[in-house]
């Protein structure tokens, strides 16, 4: 394939859907991310999560021959998963780091014991028939040149993920219980004198970032392939992460902060049949998350200079008006 035609595919419908396709992983993770972070509690387990509900799915799936059910199961081993972290974490006062970390490492090796249990493979699951999550057309839309093109056929996951966005939006700003979420991170001590329990709202909120997580871990095996690879993740629930913050710790923002993660790994696909070294072409994503968080860090500490210089002329503007003597 020529350079010109593969430059041509990179500014075509054909990017685009790659980038929903590739974002769809990302943005599910990176909301169970906000939800954690909102609620005081950093989630790091998230790539373990997904790993290990990647693996359950297909696993489930191919004993059961259903992808309902391969689903059913990824989920209540990522809430599992989760509720794990939340009981060492909030009950028996272990670090939330160190414990998202063990839990990592615990998925990395336990996914591939049990993979060669099953299969007598370490790397694929190509013993397992796993059985695919459908894709959707959308009638009359996807004939529609391009736009047909973009937004109809992909994996029903895609569509969950994109339509969870103004749900957990929703649920956040416009519910008690959301409210309750966001106060517990902000001040747990003032909600609890409200009569917040605050220790029930942050299990329910590590549970619910886990089943999000555990989701994009099965679009992964069940919708973006149709098999469990090994370390298949990649790294993507700790970009969730950094999407969480990078996106203001706001949904909509995570999510333009996943799209723009999903469009460097959809670049980095393309630009790999060019004539690149492929370390520079696989550390494209991973380059675009330092720098993204950089930038972000940046502007973080330029706003609160502003906010404490804001503070010091509305204090000096007091004192003025109390008929002190300023300088």
């Amino acid at each position: 394939m020529s350079s010109e035609t593969i430059l041509q595919s990179m500014f075509s419908a054909m990017l685009v859907v790659t980038v929903i396709r590739v974002t769809t992983p990302i943005l599910l993770a990176s909301l169970g991310g906000l939800i954690s972070d909102l609620v005081g509690v950093t989630n790091i387990a998230l790539e373990g999560i997904m790993l290990s509900a990647a693996l359950a799915g297909v696993v489930a799936s191919a004993a059961s021959g259903s992808s309902l059910v391969g689903l059913v199961v990824g989920v209540l081993v990522g809430a599992l998963l989760a509720l794990t972290l939340a009981y060492f974490h909030l009950s028996l006062g272990a670090d939330c780091i160190l414990t998202g970390l063990a839990i990592n490492m615990l998925a990395a090796g336990g996914t591939v014991f049990v993979l060669y249990s099953l299969t007598r493979d370490k790397a694929f699951s190509t013993g397992l028939k796993s059985i695919s999550l459908p894709s959707v057309q959308i009638p009359l839309l996807e004939k529609v040149p391009f736009i047909g093109e973009i937004i109809s056929g992909h994996n029903i996951m895609t569509y969950i993920a994109f339509v969870l966005v103004p749900i957990v939006s929703f649920f956040l700003y416009h519910t008690k219980p959301g409210i309750h979420l966001r106060g517990v991170g902000e001040n747990p001590k003032a909600a609890e004198a409200v009569g917040v329990n605050v220790g029930r709202i942050r299990y329910g909120a590590l549970v619910l970032s886990g089943v999000l997580a555990a989701l994009g871990g099965i679009n992964l095996s069940m919708g973006y392939l149709n098999l469990f690879v090994k370390d298949m993740t990649a790294g993507r629930g700790f970009i969730a992460l950094a999407a969480v913050y990078l996106g203001g710790r706001m949904p909509l923002g995570t999510m333009y902060a996943a799209l723009l993660f999903g469009l460097a790994d959809a670049l980095a696909s393309q630009l790999g049949s060019l004539n690149i070294p492929p370390q520079f072409v696989l550390s494209i994503p991973y380059l675009t998350t330092v720098v993204a968080l950089v930038v972000y860090s940046v502007q973080r500490r330029k706003r609160g200079a502003s906010a404490i210089s804001a503070a010091r002329r509305r204090g000096a503007t007091d004192r003025t008006k109390d008929g002190c003597r300023v300088g």
